[in-house]
Parts: structure tokens; sequence; C-alpha cells
């Protein structure tokens, strides 16, 4: 069916679908003696799910924009590509096993996201910490000397000169010819656009891209209500940049909102200031008033790109990252409803039939797993974005620990508002044990990823805390955990005004204190994760995506 509605749109689909990378395999479809090969190499830690929609709540028009915004999304993909690693096709000749190659495509290089960025091929090394964002020789003493005022920046990469100094290029002069390929993309999506909103957003967005100014395209991007298709594109978030966590890599997610559950999610976002003023720590850690015009809502995902597609799939998002923005009118947060759904009936129930004390079984449910990930995206809006002590932004002050401490802060934030909310009498499906125990079955779900990314550390520091606590109790005799309610409630109150007072003093010293302490995996724990793995539970899900997938044709 043909989508496109003028010749020059085609001319520029087709030369992104040329360049940009293929999909990772299925790995449902090998068929191998695992004695027989690398240990590894694992794509089978990942469960095949196909991303589609109901399509049928679009107008043509949007179905229209579809190919083209997937397109610039693919564009994204090989730029995270050279943020990670380099060309997508640039895996040694000397690999040439099916496994090999599909492993390298699911992380976007050869060292595995899920088991701590370890090398799974010969020879490449360890995973650098400022990935290729930075000269792999440049020392964090040598930038830091550095004078030059965009070298923090979010969109600059670090070279070297022909004398062999310093200097920060912009994204949109390194990366020209591939912004320029997506910026006409969304344009050309703009004008098939309908809804006024979303028309000034692919507009603003697509000048964004040409600048690396993405304010105003954020704002433009937080004013729209009545668009049913969403796109999120650019570089965004700084997980990647391990080294000093200022550089954002390139992604994309193309969505469709539910209406029906999002009307049943707005309401939430305009109590965030009350549940502010009542955070359990001094006013000054809570003295900032959170912005109450944010979005809350639930979509269907049909496309991910670059970042947000490498190892762990993100289920949720909250954006934008920009402090200012977030003050002035808040975020929008994206509950994504079919990514969630998968990794709730392909990976939790199943962890929780083994980890999780059998009498505390039923308490597992979806709609728990949806309010705990819905309200941890709700609760980056919470807390403190400048410190009390003049160190700047928490963000600045934390370096490369702010990400996963903002993840842990949002973790337990979003277990504290579901008990303020249920007590308000806001929050009445399910009960509070529901939460707990679909928490408790998470956490498990999340520290699989290993203690690499800032996910994965944050999830470790809260299991540690909850078991130090005796929120988390093991039965020695069958291997299984439980929840002691009393507890947990306590360890949720402590753990908040611990997160909050690092963050507001900028105590990078005491960050790195906790997640030495309490941001690794322990023998018992990991004995217990193997379980997980002898019963050939997946650890993630791997997508397959894109228009065939959809239903979806363009003209040869």
């Amino acid at each position: 069916m043909q989508f496109l509605r003028s010749s020059s749109a085609l001319l520029l689909l087709t030369a992104v679908a040329c360049n940009a990378p293929q999909q990772a395999p299925r790995s449902d479809r090998l068929d191998v003696d695992r004695a027989t090969v690398d240990q590894r190499v694992r794509p089978q830690i990942y469960v095949p799910v196909k991303l589609t929609a109901d399509l049928g709540v679009l107008h043509a028009s949007d179905r229209e924009m579809l190919p083209l915004l997937i397109g610039a999304a693919q564009i994204m993909d090989s730029l995270f590509w050279q943020e990670a690693w380099g060309a997508a096709d640039s895996l040694p000749v000397q690999y040439p096993s099916l496994e090999q190659r599909e492993f390298f495509r699911m992380n976007y290089g050869p060292w595995d996201r899920l088991e701590g960025d370890k090398p799974f091929l010969d020879n490449v090394g360890e995973k650098p910490k400022g990935a290729r964002f930075y000269p792999p020789d440049m020392t964090v003493e040598e930038f830091e000397a550095w004078n030059d005022s965009s070298k923090k920046s979010l969109y600059t990469l670090v070279r070297r000169d022909s004398t062999g100094k310093l200097a920060a290029v912009p994204y949109h002069h390194y990366f020209s010819a591939a912004i320029g390929r997506a910026a006409d993309l969304l344009e050309s999506a703009a004008a098939l656009a309908t809804d006024a909103g979303f028309k000034r957003y692919l507009l603003a967005r697509a000048q964004a891209l040409r600048t690396d100014e993405y304010r105003a395209s954020d704002l433009a991007w937080m004013d729209m209500r009545t668009n049913v298709l969403d796109l999120i594109i650019g570089p965004i978030e700084t997980y990647e940049d391990q080294l000093l966590g200022y550089k954002a890599s390139h992604e994309a997610y193309v969505v469709v909102k539910d209406t029906g559950w999002t009307r049943r999610l707005e309401r939430f976002a305009q109590l965030l200031p009350a549940l502010q003023r009542g955070l359990p720590v001094p006013a000054a850690y809570k003295k900032e008033k959170p912005g109450s015009d944010g979005q809350l809502g639930a979509y269907d995902v049909v496309y991910y790109a670059g970042a947000c597609n490498a190892g762990g799939k993100t289920i949720a998002v909250n954006l934008p990252n920009d402090e200012a923005i977030q003050l002035q009118k808040g975020t929008r947060r994206l509950q994504l409803k079919n990514a969630m759904q998968a990794k709730f009936d392909k990976i939790v129930v199943p962890i929780a039939n083994v980890l999780v004390a059998e009498d505390q079984r039923a308490h597992t449910t979806f709609d728990a797993f949806f309010q705990n990930v819905m309200f941890h995206e709700v609760a980056h809006g919470l807390g403190i974005k400048n410190t009390i002590n003049g160190k700047g932004t928490v963000r600045d002050a934390l370096l490369d620990e702010a990400g996963a401490l903002e993840e842990g802060k949002a973790d337990i934030l979003g277990l504290y508002m579901v008990e303020q909310l249920r007590q308000q009498g806001e929050l009445s499906e399910g009960e509070l044990m529901d939460n707990y125990v679909t928490f408790m079955a998470g956490v498990f779900r999340s520290v699989r990823f290993g203690a690499s990314s800032a996910h994965g550390r944050a999830n470790m520091v809260r299991f540690n805390y909850f078991m130090q606590a005796g929120a988390f109790v093991r039965d020695a005799a069958t291997g299984t955990y439980r929840v002691d309610a009393e507890k947990m409630h306590l360890a949720v109150n402590s753990l908040s005004a611990l997160v909050l007072t690092l963050q507001g003093d900028g105590d990078l010293a005491g960050v790195q204190a906790l997640m030495r302490e309490r941001g690794t995996i322990g023998k018992e724990l990991q004995a217990d994760l193997d379980r997980l793995k002898q019963a050939d539970i997946p650890v993630d899900v791997v997508f397959e995506q894109g228009l065939d997938v959809l239903g979806l044709r363009t003209s040869p």
C-alpha cells in the first residue's frame, strides 16, 4: 500500500532504509547445542516480541506518516551505533556465526550489556567508559584541565585536533549528513500532520536536530495534548557515557496513544505538588515546586531505535530531562504498555513462580506492575534538581553517579507515592501488598541486567537496603523471598530520605560509598539468579519491529 504522498519523501525513506542497520534476527529460531558454542554469546537470554498496535485508532494521514517517522528513527539507530561502537556492519570477519552476529547487534557492539559489559568476543578489550564520545586516550584529568565552555554540553563529541589538543565538535556538525536526512523526514511528516500540536513539534524537532538547540522542541512536545501518534527522537539520555555522564545518546520511539488507559492516568500528574510537600525530608530538600502541567499517558510502541533498544529495553519514559522545563511545566510520562505487558507475562510472572514465597505469589499482578513503573516515572518529578549548597544542579554535582542515583530515587519515591495515594483513596485497584510483592519480583527482573547500568546499580542498592532492613526476607529452606509489609514501609521512608539528602547535598563521595557498599550482587543472590537461568527464564525482550510487522508496505 502506498503511504507516501510525495516522490521526494519516498526517495528520502529509500535512502534511509538502504543505510539503516537491519533488525536483530529472531533468537527463537536458533537450534544449537549450547555445549558446543561460546558460552559468552547469549542471544537466548532475550525472548522475541512483536511490536504491534491497533493502527485503526490512527487517522489516514497518521498512517502515512509512520514510514517517515520510522525512517528517521532508523537514522538515530545508526548514530547510536557510532556512539557505542562503530558502524553496524563492522563485526570482524573472523566471527561468522549467526549467534555471534545476532548478539553483537542486540548489544550494539561486542560487550554484553546485561553481564556487566563483559566482552563476548576476543581481543576487543574492556568497553570504554566514555563509549565513543571521547578520545580513547583522554584522561579525566585532561578533560578537567581543558578550558572549553562547550566541553560539558550534552551535544558535543570530544575529539583531538591536528595538534593533538582536545576539541568539542557539535553533534549537528559531526553527524551533519545523517542529521539532515532525519530532519528532512520529520519535515515531510509534518506536512502530512493534521494535529496542529504534533505538526509544530515535528518542525521544531527538525530544527533542533540541525542546531542542537532542543528547548523549543521540548516545550512543543510538552504542549501536545490531542495527538494519537507520537515520536520521541534525538540525543536524550546520558547513560552510555559512564566516564563523566555528560554526553547524550541518540535514540527514538514511535508510539501510539492508548486513549482509554490515558484517561485513567491523567489525574495523577496534578497531585505532584502535594506529594512533594509530604516527602520525608527536611524542608530544604523539597523546596522546589514540581510543575503540575505534565502529562501521564499509556502508549503502545511500534518502533524502538538506538540507545533505548540496546540491551535491556525501556518500558516507560519521563521527559524532557531539562531541569528548567521540569520546574516550569513538569514532564510527560509515557507508559509503554505493550512492552510492559510482554515483560510481565514472559519474565516477571515466571520469576515470581521461582523466587517469591508461594503464599505471596498471588500478589504479583500486572496492575501493580503497571502502577509501580508508572509512579517510578512520575517520581522523577519529585525531590530536588538543584543542590542546596551551591554545587549547581544535582546532575553536575554527581557526575557519572547522577544517573544511577536518580533511577534509585524514582524507584523508591514511586513506591512512596503508591503508599500515599492509597492512604488518600486516590488509588484503589488491588491492595498495597500487591505493589510490595510485585515490586520485589520486579527487582529480581531488573538486577539480572547486571550492575554496570544506572538501572542495575540502582536496583542492587535498593535490594541490599531492603534485605538489611528486613523488608525482604529469604527463606533458606525454600530459597524464596517474602515481603514484611511493616518493615517495607519503614524502609521506603528511610531510603527515600537518604537518596534525597545525597542529591540535595550534591554528595558525590557519599553516593560513591553507597554504590560500593550496596550496589553489587552478593553470592547468595547470584546463586538465586542462577536458578532463573537454569529455569530458562529470559532476561529481557528483543523486538521484531518495522513496517512488515505492522502490516504496512511502501512502493518499491
